[in-house]
């Protein structure tokens, strides 16, 4: 049979065909499809995919604003900002973190400490995509080796950033604050968009009072990133707005003076301009160096500031609460003469104690034979303590209680000095709360020297020395003298609301700043030897303030004390006495006598602020010759 017989050549055709056919369709369907697809991408979902495609190569990051700069009022700079190079991480950018922190080990110089604090901040809360520094100050080697290593360190970039930085760093620690890392407390309240490319906040002083003033507003820009997430070029920039600059009332050379004078010893030193309530100066000795917390301070660093027995950490001339001892005198001087407990010209009897009842307990006075015959006037110069007791008991715990109040006792006074506390200020409720006790008139005695219950700083015993200085008029002290940008002063600092002490007899004002005249130059004044031979007058009065109590007929022998045991000494006032134009409250811890230790102290700030910061009087503060010891 022949051949064709077995195959239908024409059938085969067909279906060959028609297989063709089928194959041509679904090709060509397909296409369309693919077509379509491409179409939807390319022109219907075009700005979508556009957008993602520059997410991908574009970034949008926030720049930092430079923090505004801090002036004296002789425009000396207390606070810059200066760069500083460090090796950052950027942890969703980094594939394996262990080895990328093993290299970097390798390559440089990163302590145990770094490491910690770097496992520390990756664990806690942050922004997403937020660089994480692991070490600061690199030099140009690190630097340059870092650069050579960039391609096998995926998510690593040497940053450059502003530091605040503090030239005069141990002079204006406790009077400025610092800046330091955001934590997390802090990160739950900031406006999180303007603090977007911030890692600093101010932590205390100045720094965070005017926080919001000095830090600016954050600024923008977009840039071109590699898949490595490194960055290319900037395509856009909206500049960050920088923080306000802004000029203190201290000024640094009296600062200078009174760190100086207070150099080996502890202690405090406020000057007030009286007139202003400007600050001039706010040391508290030892200080430290604020620098150290700017970046992070290291543990072992911290563990010796805060361990110290010298607690230089402790500002002492905001925070420092102290028995004011008999510095308190013009003011109850005041109290008493205006409430109608003493005259002028009333005179007592001081045979060196004093007693309540005939037979009862007797409250010395510091001269242990006493002064004899005292009036007023008398008893402020010689600081005679038995008739401050009788006067106190005489008002009661609310007159006193009223007084004081209104000289700004047992309450922060101030406009912008963050951190200071309030002290303590008795009254007969504040016992009754605290010791479930009545307020007895032995509590009133105390209170009459400035001791028992009642705690001050010397922030408060400065300003109420300045209270006096006016002659009744309030200003309230502050920090800030003016802003040098386009920002009002008036918009800033706060309002202050105490208003001037009307006496009823307002000649009652310069009957006691006479009186603390005569403390420092009156024949028989425990401070005439720091005031020898002074071309102006000045108004004074010294203070010991007791650290522990002494039996009722024990003697104190300073040398057989040990010396953190020994009196505080301390002294407030103000000079010229007809034009004051500086007040000034000093402590001396464990300094003894406050007429030989801490009268000379301010005699040398007197005579560096009214003769121009002469020699005059700085020699001093060696010694004195005066003979009271209150």
């Amino acid at each position: 049979m022949p051949w064709g017989e077995f195959k239908d050549i024409a059938a085969e055709r067909r279906l060959f065909q028609r297989r063709a056919f089928v194959m041509l369709l679904l090709v060509f369907v397909l296409l369309g499809v693919l077509i379509a697809r491409m179409y939807h991408l390319q022109v219907v979902e075009h700005d979508i995919y556009t957008t993602l495609s520059d997410k991908n190569r574009v970034q949008v990051q926030s720049v930092a604003p430079p923090r505004g700069l801090v002036y004296d009022r002789n425009d000396v700079l207390l606070a810059e900002n200066r760069p500083v190079f460090s090796v950052t991480l950027v942890p969703e950018r980094v594939g394996d973190m262990e080895q990328t922190l093993s290299k970097l080990r390798g390559m440089l110089s990163i302590s145990e400490e770094d490491m910690e604090r770097f496992q520390r901040r990756l664990l806690e809360p942050r922004r997403p995509f937020q660089e994480l520094p692991l070490r600061y100050d690199l030099d140009e080697q690190e630097i340059a080796r870092l650069a050579v290593h960039r391609h096998e360190l995926p998510g690593v970039e040497v940053s450059a950033e502003l530091v605040r930085y503090y030239p005069h760093s141990t002079l204006t620690a406790h009077a400025l604050g610092y800046v330091g890392r955001i934590n997390r407390q802090e990160l739950q309240r900031i406006d999180p968009v303007n603090y977007a490319g911030t890692n600093y906040i101010g932590k205390s002083g100045v720094e965070r009072f005017y926080e919001e003033l000095l830090h600016g507003q954050v600024g923008y820009q977009h840039v071109e990133t590699n898949a490595r997430g490194r960055t290319l070029r900037v395509l856009e920039r909206e500049n960050p707005v920088p923080g306000e600059d802004i000029q203190l009332h201290m000024d640094l050379r009296l600062q200078r003076l009174a760190h100086d004078l207070l150099d080996g010893r502890r202690g405090a030193i406020i000057a007030i301009e009286p007139s202003t309530g400007g600050i001039l100066a706010l040391a508290s000795v030892p200080g430290f160096d604020a620098n150290l917390f700017v970046t992070g301070i290291g543990v072992e660093a911290y563990r010796s500031l805060s361990s110290s027995v010298d607690k230089p950490l402790f500002n002492r001339a905001l925070r420092g609460q102290y028995p004011p001892g008999s510095t308190l005198k013009p003011m109850l001087a005041i109290a008493a003469l205006d409430s109608n407990a003493v005259t002028r010209d009333k005179t007592i009897w001081d045979p060196g104690y004093y007693q309540l009842n005939s037979g009862g307990r007797r409250w010395r006075d510091w001269k242990r034979g006493g002064h004899g015959w005292v009036d007023l006037k008398s008893a402020v110069a010689q600081s005679c303590d038995i008739y401050f007791y009788e006067a106190a008991v005489t008002m009661g715990v609310d007159t006193m209680h009223q007084y004081l109040s209104d000289f700004g006792f047992g309450e922060d006074a101030t406009l912008d000095v963050a951190g200071a506390l309030s002290g303590l200020l008795p009254s007969s409720d504040w016992k009754r709360a605290i010791h479930s006790e009545p307020w007895y008139p032995g509590d009133s005695v105390n209170l009459g020297i400035g001791q028992g219950f009642m705690l001050a700083t010397p922030l408060q015993l400065a300003t109420a020395t300045s209270v006096i200085a006016n002659r009744g008029h309030w200003a309230e002290p502050r920090l800030l003298k003016d802003i040098k940008g386009d920002q009002s002063i008036d918009e800033v600092l706060p309002t202050g609301t105490h208003q001037s002490i009307e006496l009823e007899n307002p000649d009652d004002w310069e009957f006691v700043v006479e009186s603390m005249a005569e403390v420092m130059h009156g024949s028989k004044g425990t401070a005439r030897g720091a005031a020898r031979g002074a071309p102006y007058r000045m108004a004074g009065k010294t203070g010991t303030a007791q650290v522990f109590s002494l039996a009722e007929d024990e003697e104190y022998d300073e040398e057989e004390i040990r010396e953190r045991l020994r009196d505080h000494a301390l002294f407030v006032g103000f000079a010229p006495v007809e034009d004051p134009k500086i007040a000034v409250a000093v402590i001396v811890e464990n300094g003894g006598s406050g007429s030989g230790t801490a009268a000379p102290v301010a005699r040398a700030m007197f005579d560096a602020w009214l003769l121009d910061f002469s020699e005059a009087g700085s020699e001093l503060v060696a010694g004195s010759s005066a003979e009271g010891s209150n």
